[in-house]
C-alpha cells in the first residue's frame, strides 16, 4: 500500500520503520531538516523536508494517490488540518494523532466530523485501553471498544443456575441494543444462530452498547466477586483514560497523582475514583498509602524509569498484579525480571491500531475474535453496492455473517431486519474468515 506518515518524531519514525518492513510504500515527511535526515539515513523510504500543513508539501508526497495518510506530528492542531487536507486532496483514508482529549470529545465539537479524518487515535487512551485489558484478565474478561467506543465487546463463560441455561437464543429476551455474536463451546467456536442453546461453561460474545451489557450479563453470568482494588500511579493523560475506564467495571480505584492542579481537575473528572496527592516513585509513600494490599498497581508516571522504579517498589510491598507503561523497546528484556506483570509501548499499540486500519475498499478496520478464524469487521456502505440497495432482511449475506451494530457520526445502534443501509455509513460485522470475501463484495462499488 501507499502510505503517506507526516510527522518524523519518535512515533511517526517507529511508524514508517514498521510499515517499511511490511514492504509498503512509505513517504516522510518532516519541517525538521534533523529529523529527516535521521529518518532517511536509517530507513529505505521517501523523505521530504516541509511542513505536513503545506498543500504543494502534501502534493509532493504523493497524498493524492495515497490509500492511507497518517498525521503523527507532535501538535494537535498540525494534525487535523494537515489529514482534513490530505483526504480532500484524494487520501483514501486520513488518520490523526491528537493528544489533548478535548479534540475526541463530541459532547462539544465534532472535531473528527467537522475536518472529514477517518479517525483521531490518542496515543494515551490506547495505551490506557491497552493497560485496562491487562487488569480485566484476571477475571478471565476480555473487552474491546469498536465503532470508536461508541460499542463494546464483552466475552463472558455461562455460570451455573443462571437464567439463560439450556434456552435457545431466539427466548432470552435480548434488548435490542445488544446480541450475541459467537459461542464458543470446547475447541468450537461459531457465529450465534436464533436456535444455538446455551450450555454450562460456554463462552459467549456480547456486542452492545455499554449501558445495556451491563444488565444483559446477569443472564449469562453472576458476579460475586468483591471489588478489586486498582492503584495507579499517575494522573496523567494514560493514567485518567485508565481511570475512566475501569469506574464502571467492580473496580475501585485511586489515582496518585504529584502535581495538586492536575489533582483537582482528576478528582472533579472521575467524581468515582480517590485522588492522593502523592509522590508515586517514593517507597514511604505507596506504604503510608497501603498499596501493598492493592490487587492491581498501574504506573503511568510519564518516565519510564520513574514507572519500572515505582513498579519494584509495588512490588516489593505486597502489590498483586504490577503493570507500566515502558516505551523504550531495550527495556523490554528488562520489565519482566523485575516482577513486571504487563508493559505497554505505546508506540507499538499505536503501531497495532494503524495496521488495523490498512485496508482496501470498503473495509475500515479488521480485528479477531477467539482463535483468529472469526473477524470483526468495520465496513463503509458504499454508493451503489448491494448493501446500501437493501433492507438487512434481504440483503444475501452469507449464512457465517452477523451484522451486529450500523453508525454514523450522530449514533450507533443493533440494526433490525427492515432497516437499509445508508451510503457513507459503516457496519460492524462478525463473519468467518471463509465468507468473509463473499460479505465483503456486498459492499463493493459495481
Amino acid at each position: 500500500m501507499k502510505i503517506v506518515v507526516l510527522g518524523a518524531g519518535t512515533v511517526g519514525t517507529w511508524i514508517a520503520d514498521l510499515l517499511c518492513r511490511q514492504r509498503h510504500s512509505v513517504t516522510v515527511v518532516d519541517q525538521d531538516p534533523t529529523h529527516t535526515r535521521r529518518v532517511n539515513e536509517e530507513l529505505d523510504v521517501r523523505v521530504i523536508t516541509g511542513s505536513a500543513s503545506d498543500t504543494s508539501v502534501l502534493f509532493q508526497a504523493g497524498v493524492t494517490s495515497a490509500d492511507v495518510c497518517l498525521a503523527v506530528t507532535g501538535v494537535d492542531e498540525v494534525n487535523l488540518v494537515a489529514a482534513s487536507i490530505a483526504r480532500e486532496m484524494g487520501a483514501n483514508r486520513s488518520i490523526a494523532r491528537v493528544f489533548s482529549p478535548i479534540f475526541r470529545d463530541r459532547s462539544t465539537f465534532d472535531y473528527e466530523r467537522h475536518f472529514q479524518v477517518d479517525r483521531l487515535l490518542s496515543l494515551e487512551r490506547l495505551a490506557a485501553v491497552e493497560l485496562a485489558r491487562g487488569i480485566r484478565s484476571a477475571d478471565s474478561l476480555t473487552v474491546e471498544n469498536i465503532a470508536d467506543g461508541m460499542l463494546e465487546v464483552e466475552e463472558l463463560t455461562l455460570a451455573q443456575d443462571v437464567a439463560a441455561l439450556g434456552k435457545p437464543l431466539q427466548k432470552l429476551k435480548l434488548p435490542r441494543e445488544v446480541r450475541i455474536g459467537t459461542i464458543e463451546r470446547g475447541d468450537r467456536m461459531w457465529i450465534a444462530g436464533a436456535d444455538d442453546e446455551m450450555q454450562l461453561g460456554d463462552r459467549i460474545t456480547l456486542i452492545g452498547q455499554h449501558d445495556m451489557i451491563g444488565d444483559v450479563k446477569k443472564q449469562f453470568h453472576k458476579k460475586s466477586e468483591p471489588k478489586k482494588t486498582v492503584v495507579i500511579a499517575g494522573g496523567g493523560e494514560t493514567g485518567f483514560h485508565l481511570a475512566h475506564l475501569l469506574v464502571d467495571r467492580r473496580f475501585s480505584v485511586t489515582v496518585l497523582e504529584e502535581d495538586r492542579d492536575r489533582c483537582e481537575f482528576l478528582a472533579s473528572a472521575l467524581p468515582h475514583v480517590t485522588v492522593l496527592q502523592a509522590d508515586a516513585t517514593r517507597r514511604a509513600v505507596l506504604e503510608e498509602e497501603r498499596v501493598g494490599s492493592a490487587d492491581v498497581f498501574a504506573a503511568c508516571i510519564g518516565e519510564d524509569e520513574n514507572n519500572i522504579m515505582a513498579c519494584v517498589e509495588a512490588r516489593e510491598i505486597g502489590a498483586g498484579t504490577i503493570l507500566a507503561i515502558v516505551s523504550r523497546p531495550d527495556y523490554a528484556n528488562v520489565v519482566a525480571k523485575l516482577g513486571i506483570n504487563l508493559a505497554v509501548s505505546p508506540r507499538n499499540v499505536m503501531a497495532q491500531q494503524i495496521l488495523s486500519y490498512l485496508n482496501r475498499g470498503p473495509v475500515i478496520s479488521r480485528s479477531n475474535l477467539g482463535n483468529g478464524h472469526i473477524g470483526i469487521y468495520q465496513i463503509e456502505v458504499f454508493e451503489g453496492s448491494a448493501a446500501a440497495s437493501h433492507d438487512l432482511l434481504n440483503l444475501p449475506l452469507p449464512s457465517a455473517c452477523l451484522i451486529v451494530a450500523v453508525s454514523n457520526r450522530e449514533f450507533v445502534r443493533v440494526p433490525g431486519p427492515k432497516d437499509r443501509l445508508k451510503p457513507g455509513s459503516h457496519v460492524v460485522a462478525i463473519v468467518e474468515d471463509k465468507q468473509a470475501d463473499e460479505m465483503l463484495a456486498l459492499f463493493e462499488t459495481r
